[in-house]
């Protein structure tokens, strides 16, 4: 805050060295998932950055963040649909090779109707996410769009999941298999660059025009 009298248009945004006399982070957090991505505290204490480091202009900050936020959340909910069409190429696989009763798994209708939902889910998550992108590239407003992306995306990405360590049966559950690893994962994407919950607000503002 350069202006803590000004709530959020007192928040400027700057760029510091690592080094900085005064930065330091803190331990690194032991997560559910997504352990390759390191997640730790940044401690700032009386820490001082020159005039010269700031981005743009003073009282800028917040709306920077928003900005950035946007564009995160087209990236996450391209992982999320990176990760969904992986839990459904491994199901698809592993419903193949599977025999029970003397039939392979992909030939019940049970596991034929997730295999579908789990399909039509993707390709839709993937086309929202595709719109957002094609906007953001061509530089319109993207608050709408990638909030729907990100959301929708996350949360089918949660489900099928799911439904691919059930479609594993007990093999879901063990480590061998990859769909454990993605189930673990997922989760966080519909918590990173805001919450599902925050998602809805953002879309019911945009339409409610609020």
């Amino acid at each position: 805050m350069t202006d803590p009298s000004k709530g959020k248009k007192g928040i400027s945004a700057f760029v510091f060295d690592s080094g900085t006399p005064g930065f330091s982070v803190g331990h690194k957090e032991n997560k559910l998932g997504m352990r390759a991505s390191d997640t730790s505290t940044m401690i700032f204490q009386d820490m001082r950055i020159p005039v010269k480091n700031l981005i743009g202009g003073e009282g800028e900050g917040f709306k920077q963040a928003l900005k950035i936020l946007d564009a995160g959340r087209i990236g996450i909910a391209a992982l999320a649909v990176g990760v969904a069409q992986g839990a459904l190429d491994a199901s698809v696989k592993y419903s193949k090779e599977r025999v029970q009763f003397g039939r392979s798994l992909a030939e019940f209708q049970a596991i034929q109707w997730k295999i579908s939902e789990m399909a039509t889910k993707i390709e839709a998550a993937r086309l929202l996410t595709y719109k957002a992108a094609f906007l953001k590239d061509r530089g319109k407003e993207i608050n709408l769009a990638a909030a729907t992306a990100k959301y929708y995306a996350s949360e089918i990405a949660v489900k099928c999941t799911e439904e691919a360590v059930q479609i594993h049966g007990g093999y879901g559950f063990i480590k061998d298999f990859p769909v454990e690893k993605l189930y673990r994962d997922v989760k966080l994407l519909t918590i990173g660059e805001g919450t599902s919950e925050i998602q809805k607000m953002v879309i019911a503002r945009n339409i409610l025009d609020i």
